[in-house]
């Protein structure tokens, strides 16, 4: 990221701090709920320490990996040998949401989970933590990226991971074929307009309006901030959360008027 977007975006950040609302400010029912019961709990379960320690010896590591970016570029530095720890400090998601991706989970009960991008794996133990009977499908685009993740699961017993090694583009019909039905879809990839919004189709194809799908980065430049507004546009769509550095999505018909919300977290 350059320092001009690097300025662009702390802007953004800064209207969206101050223009958020809070459940003061909503006349939903459901969203005054999820505030209530995910956004404003701030109840340390077991499970975070875990996670977190995972996190802190990742950030401290010194090995290296091979890695094959089939994204739209990183924040890591030039060249195709990168350090665990820079991969786990701009790469993963921060601890606030994974925490909040284990509340939801738990809140909302999905029981087949997709995530596309791996990474370190901090995100997907999250989700896999807070649903043990759940089956968790993560898709990594790098198969060494994929393999020290799958060192992580295993350092955290995590046993409800189904592993998929390969591009998106390549691999995700299949995956979606092989769960049916994703109550749970988490997009952290390829961050841009025209795969973001080709994943948001193929998913939605298999979803039900009980689907919750949830964009990464939905700021991160304008071509995100475009995907972002055609999603809240879609037909099916009928209500939509921006947390800023994530966006919900929801299909539920009972939602007779479609409406987004700008939600402070």
């Amino acid at each position: 990221m350059g320092l001009a977007q690097q300025y662009n975006l702390a802007g953004k950040y800064l209207k969206y701090y101050f223009t958020s609302g809070n459940r003061h400010d909503v006349h939903s029912p459901f969203v005054y709920s999820l505030i209530e019961d995910v956004l404003l709990d701030k109840k340390q379960h077991p499970a975070f320490r875990e996670i977190e320690q995972l996190r802190k010896q990742l950030l401290q590591s010194d090995e290296t990996l091979q890695v094959t970016d089939l994204g739209a570029g990183s924040l890591i530095s030039a060249g195709n040998e990168r350090r665990v720890r820079d991969i786990t400090r701009y790469a993963a998601k921060q601890p606030k949401f994974g925490q909040l991706f284990y509340r939801l989970i738990q809140y909302l009960q999905p029981g087949r989970i997709l995530e596309l991008g791996t990474s370190m794996g901090l995100s997907t133990a999250y989700m896999a933590k807070a649903a043990p009977k759940a089956r968790v499908y993560t898709i990594e685009g790098c198969p060494n990226i994929a393999a020290r993740a799958a060192k992580n699961f295993e350092s955290l017993h995590l046993s409800n991971i189904t592993q998929v090694t390969g591009n998106f583009d390549t691999v995700l019909p299949d995956v979606l074929k092989q769960m049916q039905l994703p109550d749970w879809v988490y997009i952290d990839g390829n961050h841009r307009k025209e795969p973001t919004l080709a994943y948001f189709e193929q998913c939605l194809q298999f979803a039900d309006e009980y689907s919750v799908f949830i964009f990464d980065d939905i700021h991160w430049t304008p071509d995100m901030e475009a995907a972002w507004h055609i999603i809240q546009d879609h037909p099916q769509v009928t209500m939509t959360i921006d947390l800023f550095f994530i966006g919900l999505v929801f299909f539920r018909k009972d939602f007779k008027v479609k409406q987004h919300f700008t939600l402070k977290y």
